[in-house]
């Protein structure tokens, strides 16, 4: 196969290459072994050589050189390689004989017109790239369903757009673009980075390319002139697309793409994404289909996040309390066989495979196609029909099976082998749910008493029918008796089977107890949050006002935050694990915490609540979709949305009766999400008339308030808590119309039947779209605080800074290193000293270098040269030593570079050339040896130079008062001769290429001469002066004692630095200023804009290489 063009200084190193075909350009080489008699003993050297060097990559057998006459220096650019599908040797050598006689007959006679060598390396080395593209091509379009049309579309796309070789095509569509009321029709391209559109009707050219980054918002639209339309909102405009042959699947491709995109850029939480969605260039069509039924399916069975989905076939299950077969899908992944109905939520079955014993095929008939049998160890038996391609599924899950029961019995044989020293070291754990031991209202009435029971026998009815245990069949019945209520004594058990936590708990025996020794005594920033919030948490229920459940309550969130430290502790997470272990005990409940942080509620327990604000979002269009009277009389739903923020974020527990809402956190377990949206719609409606009729936002919250206040439950005869009386009700209370006494059971009820069409995957396609929307509002916000701090403090435009900020915020690898670093940062050190605004976004030193080249006003010279100063520049940035230079800090180097008057421009230049932006080592840029550096004694306080404890005080002291004095103007210290050279290297550096360069250099000349000559005059006065000082001294001082020598020692250093060539700063300003053509290059205005234009270009450049980089190193 092809190969990028790679330099080889040795032919034939080792003799390890035999040359079979040659000529003046080419060589054909075996390696040595290779095709020979296993008895020739350079064959085995040379393969023992290859196993032993080259273990982990195989070593191409064929390869083919370029070489030029007269050099020492060759191409690899072609080779054959035996692949791992055991494709013959002579395959391989037909392949390397076909790339052989391409070269022969294609390029070998145009070589010979060429005079310079080097321009045939640089034609052969482009033709070859050439070939590797095209063939790059090829494969992309093998894996479509139509090859050929895409690869004419992709050439298509590379034409019309001049994006980066590296831009992958996706898909295409056919569509119209309207301008106007005039449509143009042409082809919707849709890449990993961009939508592009292309159009050429009766002579008219219409293309236009659009980064997803842009995108803020997708519609789907109808009017008056299009049926249907894909609406693409941008910050400056929008486009619509319509007339789509499946409009459906382009939504949706569209929608994933821009998620993606989005989520990969701007998110610097890291949202999950799935391993091969990390890898853009790997993104096809087909990808993009698989992962949003994985999404669905993770949705639905609300599986762990890391489950891999693995088959999707359509078949019946035998259902025994229907006494019939069920027709529906059949998904399975890592660790779970899940079948749903036809109808989603009318039947779910989701079996772990740990619960397995066995996966058999049975005998087809024709009332039973293709059945299997699935038999688990509660000793019952699940019957599967009508599957397709029965032979490898079962092949496959089977094979799963047996891993996973090994590693079990590996896991179990590891464990027992340890428990009994684990046993001795364990802390006590709550082994109840503290409701057994504190009960808030114990049942005074017989009718509470029997109601329970009434439930706890249709529970135990319903599982003699329907199974017990995760792997029970999920239907309609089940739904009435959550919505019911659980009855206490079975809550804790199904919860846990609901979610699924105790197949968790089986398979991590100990993990808990573990995380809890761990974590014991640690102490971090959510620690602190964890205690500070503990006594919040159910304050008035008596399990909390104990030691025992304060006790048990630390222990579970200072366990997660321990597992899970990019989530750590969240407000809320106190009162949801408070409830949970009312009716679990300690272990179960903080699986079931696991269960909704981690995969019920995803991406909602961070800094930004970012899953809770999409949800919020969703929330407001669902209001508009299905309660359109309210939407129109109440047009800005924000306020609703906000108010319902905390019913998501609690699961209606912060603003229900707790009775009520322990009936929420049941349905919750059993529907998801979807329960809460469900609900919310329901609380919304039944208050629709009042909330259409409130003057303001405040009577609104008044109205929802007062009526979740007053829902109980089927044995509630409360009012409310705390009823106002007529004669001390305000004003605004007697606005309020009385809302009255509302039941659970019933708003429950009333929601499946109103709302309950609503399905998962409505939501999760709802979500994908919606979360665009939070991450470019988080991301305007954020810009829009940046700039307001930044921009009293420079001159440059608002609109320029707008343009550095995002050049600054993508620069190439940020996302890979920079943010996991400023996160880190900030949840171990707290960073107090920046605002969240400042610790948004930085740069470490790699990056700033790429966005110095891109840039800096002047030209650079040799690019070593450029990376000297570039790196002396963000040591020079980097005030607080941390490695990562902000935003602010960029924005202040750049206006002087661009906007302050000479002077300063110049001052800033001398600082490049004085410590601590220059080392003592240029090839080693380490702040470290920056001898400025004890100035920051803080932290590092010489001991031989304090005698005791106070006088290190003091010093400590004295450096923090020179802290505060930073912000204020010192005079600059003097540079010595060797700086200075350095500083007149910059100085030519930086007039290389320009018009006046010759004046340019004859000025600097005559500079340099001058300051040469006021810093000889200055040294040979200084040595004067230090010798008549030294002689009156020496005659003054009395004979020092013995332990004072090392005192006199430094002080004859002291008058060596002392005497030392040096000129000031004010000294090389005046120096410059008496050359009319320095003063004018430095005071030349630079078009910015321009500038900022041709950076954004060539960084888009650069993040396309790396990308094509990163992918071929992986």
């Amino acid at each position: 196969m092809w190969l990028n063009p790679e330099e080889v200084l040795l032919k034939n190193a080792l003799k390890l290459w035999v040359t079979e075909r040659s000529n003046d350009f080419f060589l054909l080489q075996r390696r040595r072994g290779h095709g020979e008699p296993t008895s020739r003993i350079t064959g085995l050297l040379v393969g023992a050589l290859d196993t032993v060097l080259d273990s982990n990559a195989r070593v191409t057998p064929f390869r083919i050189l370029l070489q030029i006459p007269g050099s020492q220096i060759s191409w690899v650019i072609a080779s054959g390689e035996l692949l791992p599908c055991f494709i013959s040797s002579g395959a391989v050598i037909e392949e390397v004989n076909k790339h052989w006689d391409w070269l022969v007959h294609n390029l070998l006679h145009s070589l010979s017109v060429f005079e310079n060598k080097e321009d045939v390396a640089s034609f052969v080395r482009g033709k070859v790239k050439g070939l590797i593209a095209e063939e790059v091509r090829g494969r992309q379009a093998a894996q479509e369903d139509d090859p050929e049309k895409f690869r004419e579309a992709l050439r298509k796309f590379e034409l019309h757009f001049g994006l980066p070789s590296s831009e992958k095509l996706v898909t295409y569509y056919s569509c119209c673009c309207w301008k106007g009321r005039v449509p143009r029709q042409g082809f919707l391209y849709l890449s990993i980075n961009h939508v592009a559109f292309y159009s050429f009707l009766l002579g008219k050219e219409v293309k236009f390319v659009i980064p997803w980054a842009e995108v803020t918002r997708l519609e789907r639209v109808s009017t008056g002139l299009m049926t249907e339309a894909i609406r693409v909102n941008t910050r400056q405009r929008q486009r619509e697309f319509s007339m789509f042959l499946n409009l459906d699947e382009a939504f949706g491709v569209i929608g994933q793409l821009a998620d993606i995109a989005l989520r990969r850029l701007l998110d610097s939480e890291g949202l999950e994404l799935d391993r091969v969605l990390q890898q853009p260039t790997r993104i096809t069509k087909r990808i993009l289909e698989e992962q949003a039924i994985r999404e669905y399916v993770l949705a639905l069975f609300r599986l762990p996040r890391g489950e891999k989905l693995y088959e999707v076939a359509s078949c019946s299950v035998w259902t025994p309390h229907a006494r019939c077969h069920t027709a529906g899908s059949l998904y399975t992944t890592d660790s779970y066989l899940c079948f749903s109905s036809r109808e989603e939520g009318n039947c779910i079955l989701l079996i772990p495979l740990s619960e397995v014993l066995s996966i058999e095929k049975a005998e087809s008939t024709s009332l039973l196609p293709n059945p299997v049998i699935v038999s688990i160890r509660t000793k019952k038996a699940f019957q599967l029909i009508e599957l397709q391609d029965r032979d490898e599924l079962v092949e496959s899950l089977n094979s799963r099976l047996r891993s996973l029961q090994w590693k079990q019995s590996m896991f179990r044989t590891r464990k027992d082998s340890k428990r009994s020293v684990v046993s001795v070291t364990l802390v006590s754990l709550v082994v109840n749910a503290l409701m057994t031991a504190f009960h808030q209202n114990q049942p005074g009435t017989n009718g509470k008493k029997s109601a329970e029971q009434v439930k706890e026998r249709l529970w135990e009815d319903h599982f003699s029918e329907f199974g017990r245990g995760v792997h029970m069949f999920r239907t309609e019945k089940i739904q009435r008796l959550v919505a019911m209520g659980i009855p206490e004594s079975l809550r804790g058990e199904l919860w846990m089977t609901l979610s699924d936590a105790s197949s968790e708990l089986e398979s991590h025996q100990g993990y808990y107890t573990g995380l809890v020794q761990k974590s014991m005594g640690h102490s971090s920033l959510a620690t602190e949050e964890i205690e500070r919030d503990l006594h919040r948490s159910l304050p008035d229920h008596p399990a909390f006002q104990n030691p025992t459940g304060i006790a048990a309550l630390r222990r579970v969130l200072t366990a997660y935050a321990h597992r899970n430290p990019k989530i750590g502790y969240c407000q809320s997470m106190n009162i949801l694990a408070s409830v949970l272990l009312l009716y679990a005990k300690e272990e179960e409940a903080f699986w079931l915490l696991v269960a909704v942080c981690e995969r019920m509620l995803p991406d909602y327990f961070n800094r930004r609540v970012i899953g809770a604000q999409v949800d919020q979002s969703v929330f407001e269009e669902l209001i508009r979709e299905r309660l359109p009277e309210l939407a129109e009389q109440v047009p800005d739903l924000s306020t609703l949305s906000s108010v319902s923020l905390s019913w998501f974020l609690t699961l209606f527990l912060s603003v229900l009766p707790f009775q009520s809402a322990v009936c929420v956190v049941d349905c919750f377990f059993f529907h998801g999400i979807k329960a809460i949206f469900q609900l919310g719609l329901a609380v919304l409606d039944a208050n629709a008339a009042l909330l259409s009729a409130s003057t303001d936002d405040g009577q609104a919250l008044m109205i929802l308030t007062s009526f979740l206040d007053q829902v109980g439950g089927e044995d509630s005869s409360c009012v409310p808590s705390s009823p106002p009386a007529a004669e001390e009700s305000s004003c605004s209370d007697a606005d309020i119309p009385a809302v009255g006494h509302a039941n659970i059971t019933d708003l429950i009820n009333e929601s499946y039947e109103k709302f309950g069409d609503l399905t998962v995957r409505q939501i999760e396609r709802l979500r994908c779209r919606h979360r665009i929307r939070v991450l470019q509002a988080h991301e305007d916000t954020t810009k829009e605080n940046a700039l307001r701090l930044v921009t009293p403090d420079v001159s440059i435009s608002p609109e320029n800074l707008a343009d550095i900020y995002d050049l600054f915020k993508v620069s190439p690898d940020y996302h890979a290193s920079s943010c996991s670093e400023t996160l880190m940062c900030e949840r171990t050190y707290g960073d107090s000293g920046r605002s969240y605004v400042e610790r948004q976004y930085r740069l470490d030193r790699p990056q700033f270098k790429s966005l110095y080249g891109l840039l800096v006003p002047w030209p650079g010279g040799s690019n070593q040269h450029t990376d000297t100063l570039a790196n002396r520049s963000f040591t020079l940035l980097d005030q607080d030593r941390d490695n990562l230079v902000t935003f602010r800090e960029f924005a202040s180097w750049l206006d002087t570079l661009y906007c302050e008057e000479l002077n300063e421009k110049i001052r800033l230049l001398y600082r490049l050339h004085i410590p601590p932006a220059l080392t003592e080592s240029e090839d080693d840029p380490s702040v470290m040896k920056s001898p400025l550096l004890s100035t920051n004694r803080p932290l590092y306080v010489n001991l031989s130079s304090v005698k005791d404890y106070q006088e290190q005080l003091k010093q400590m002291l004295q450096d923090l008062v020179k802290e505060k004095e930073k912000d204020v103007e010192k005079p600059l210290p003097l540079m010595n001769q060797r700086e200075f050279i350095q500083f007149c290297k910059t100085l030519y550096s930086m007039f290389h290429g320009d018009p006046e360069e010759n004046d340019l250099f004859q000025a600097i000349a005559t500079v340099t001469s001058l300051v040469l000559q006021i810093g000889e005059a200055g040294h040979r006065g200084q040595t004067s002066e230090s010798e008549v000082i030294g002689k009156e001294e020496a005659k003054a001082a009395a004979p020092a004692p013995a332990e004072d020598a090392g005192l006199d020692g430094g002080s004859d250093g002291k008058s060596a630095a002392e005497s030392e060539w040096t000129v000031s700063y004010a000294q090389i300003l005046a120096s410059l200023l008496t050359e009319q053509a320095l003063v004018n290059f430095f005071e030349k205005p630079v078009d910015l804009t321009a500038k900022i234009r041709e950076a954004k270009e060539r960084q888009y450049h650069q993040r396309a290489s790396l990308l094509t980089l990163q992918q071929g190193t992986r």
